[in-house]
């Protein structure tokens, strides 16, 4: 009963809610299945004992056709608490599944830095389809069961109460057994859903990572990391096959020692003819005995499938009930930024207690073009994480439009902020779609306009059909450089007010970062830009360089300015790496 009492499954039937309904007609199935299942021993007994024993060939006509009503409608109530009892399940998972991946698409990048993705992939979709059984093999089953098991008693009671009174004697060892049954294949369910998430987040990882794993002729070291989790994952699930193993001979003794101690003593009475057992009990009870005994031992198995199930729902609501998403409390519109950013006194750390930004204040005007250089590591990248609120500062404000971006929806902020990243990420599908992202708003023409005015459409068009060119998983189709600008054609067409070129040049040809620079200068006309970059080019023309140093802003100027410098960071980087550009 621990079971029937889990939080997770309250939670879960809570989903069941929009579909009342259906989950009360499942259970008038439940029992209209149980009481015509019940029905048929009992009408063979009577048939035995009425018809044929007083060879009365009318009478055992007309019991065969009711009996044959009552199999079909035993069918019937069999395909419809089936097929709905599954409807159902599918149906919550549906809504569960959304609601899990909406969540998920909330959460702070923090939480991505920590999880991994192969367990959130166990999470959406492995342990998902097992919630559903909970409703398809679990919990109507053992409600059918068990509604069934009252017939089937109540009727044995009526029909022979000695012949009965044997069988419960039979039934608490079978319970017992069922009890230890049930706590080992929790533990044992357990440990293969932790292996089962174990083993998705290797080989995701892996499979992602497959360049690197052959670039350094990893392959057979990897093999081996796989065959050790594989094999705990063979062991966890051994452990569930040997419990099974234990547990369903013993059923089958118990229920067969039943049944040989019903014949016993019926055929007992029927032979010293004392009228206490009749061929037709004996009939009946061979078979009320089977549809008694499996029901339990198969309630035991169901059981398994539902602990299996509130497991999984454990760890799937284990992330709905995390506040890891971004508090978005704003109710401030922005529907166009003029592009002011202040960032005053900001403090920011990834761990606690060690401080990436330390006390940033910086002034951005709008229409103005910054750029942002320092060493690996300075934070840069922060900035940029922090002005999208990928991430919440732990102290200090960071402003736009003189309106502390918590303040604006964060929809709407997003939306008016577009970045161009190192790592450029591409979907699955075409390059439209991926410039677009599926917004209906902006139309194809618009996408050809944007992409001829930054000299992009060209390249597209020699792609085997152009816009529509699926680019595969993660835009393996395209070189870096074509990635990129694609991407920045991405930001382009999504009209931002404000443009992040996150050292967006850093990793492609001397062609495409010509492409670039043209299309930066068209793009961050009249518009705040925030460049970070490690190649000259793309800074030399910005109105203020900032350079930032183990989180802190130690020089501010134009190039000019800051190459005065003698001695400043400024122009040591100037020296290490951009002289080599400028020759």
């Amino acid at each position: 009963m621990k079971l029937i009492k889990s939080n997770s499954l309250k939670k879960v039937l809570h989903y069941a809610k929009p579909y009342q309904n259906r989950f009360n007609w499942v259970i008038v199935w439940a029992v209209l299945l149980s009481i015509f299942a019940a029905a048929r021993p009992y009408l063979l007994k009577q048939t035995v004992d009425e018809y044929i024993k007083p060879e009365d060939k009318q009478g055992l006509l007309v019991y065969i056709v009711i009996m044959s009503i009552v199999l079909l409608l035993e069918v019937l109530a069999q395909f419809y608490f089936t097929y709905w009892a599954n409807w159902l399940g599918q149906d919550i998972i549906r809504d569960l599944r959304d609601k899990l991946f909406h969540h998920i698409t909330t959460f702070k990048m923090k939480y991505f830095d920590t999880e991994p993705v192969g367990k959130l992939v166990t999470r959406s979709v492995s342990d998902i389809e097992s919630i559903a059984s909970i409703f398809s093999q679990g919990l109507f089953m053992i409600v059918s069961d068990v509604l069934k098991m009252i017939v089937i008693l109540v009727i044995m009671f009526f029909m022979n109460w000695k012949l009965s009174l044997i069988v419960l004697l039979a039934m608490p060892v079978l319970l017992f057994a069922t009890d230890i049954f049930q706590k080992k294949m929790k533990v044992a369910f357990n440990e293969v859903r932790n292996e089962v998430a174990n083993l998705n987040t290797f080989v995701q990882e892996r499979l992602t990572g497959m360049k690197i794993v052959q670039l350094f002729n990893r392959e057979n070291i990897e093999l081996e990391k796989f065959k050790e989790i594989n094999q705990k994952h063979n062991k966890a699930w051994l452990k569930n096959i040997l419990y099974n193993s234990i547990f369903f001979p013993i059923a089958d003794i118990v229920s067969s020692l039943t049944l040989g101690a019903i014949v016993y003593y019926a055929g007992i009475s029927i032979i010293n003819g004392s009228n206490q057992s009749t061929i037709g009990d004996l009939f009946a009870y061979t078979m009320l005995i089977n549809m008694l005994f499996n029901p339990l031992r198969q309630i035991a198995d169901k059981f398994n499938v539902m602990q299996m199930g509130i497991i999984a729902a454990d760890r799937v609501f284990e992330i709905i009930d995390s506040q890891e998403q971004v508090q978005d409390n704003g109710t401030k519109i922005a529907s166009h930024f003029k592009g002011k950013i202040q960032l005053k006194d900001v403090r920011f750390s990834y761990l606690a207690g060690e401080e990436v930004l330390k006390g940033i204040t910086l002034d951005v005007e709008p229409g103005e073009t910054i750029a942002i250089v320092g060493s690996t590591g300075a934070g840069k990248s922060t900035i940029i994480n922090l002005l999208n609120r990928f991430y919440d500062i732990d102290s200090g404000e960071i402003a736009i439009d003189h309106h502390n971006i918590t303040n604006y929806t964060l929809e709407s902020l997003r939306k008016q902020i577009a970045i161009v990243l190192q790592d450029v990420f591409l979907f699955s599908d075409t390059i439209y779609n991926n410039i677009t992202l599926q917004n209906a708003s902006i139309s194809r023409d618009e996408v050809i306009i944007a992409a001829k005015k930054i000299g992009v459409h060209d390249f597209i068009m020699t792609l085997p059909e152009g816009y529509d060119y699926n680019v595969k998983e993660r835009g393996v189709m395209l070189s870096s450089g074509q990635r990129q600008l694609i991407a920045f054609l991405r930001a382009y067409v999504s009209n931002p007010s404000i443009l992040i070129l996150d050292e967006a040049t850093s990793s492609i040809d001397t062609h495409s970062e010509e492409l670039i620079q043209k299309a930066t200068e068209t793009i961050t006309k009249d518009r705040t830009s925030i460049v970070i970059a490690h190649r000259l080019a793309t800074i030399i023309n910005a109105s203020k360089i900032i350079v930032m140093d183990q989180g802190q802003i130690v020089e501010t100027g134009t190039h000019q300015e800051l190459l005065a410098i003698p001695t400043g960071f400024y122009r040591k980087l100037y020296d290490s790496q951009f002289a080599v550009e400028v020759e």
